[in-house]
């Protein structure tokens, strides 16, 4: 838990500052810093969805193709 915590830090630190050398705006910097990880994080979601259902298929097809081989 440690772990995600300080990586949740260093991610709000890293979007605040860029936004803020960007733009020189205090609150737009911070609206970034928390609205940019939300989004990631429910992008991040999808994209494990994604990720299963193609890890499902590959290992459907793998099975399929060693299905006729004897294994050792």
């Amino acid at each position: 838990m440690t772990k995600t915590i300080t990586f949740a830090i260093m991610h709000f630190t890293i979007a605040f500052g860029v936004t803020y050398l960007i733009t020189g705006d205090l609150v737009l910097g911070g609206l970034v810093a928390v609205i940019e990880p939300a989004v990631n994080t429910v992008g991040y979601f999808f994209h494990e969805k994604v990720w299963q259902r193609f890890e499902q298929r590959k290992s459907a097809a793998l099975n399929l193709f060693t299905k006729g081989f004897v294994k050792l």
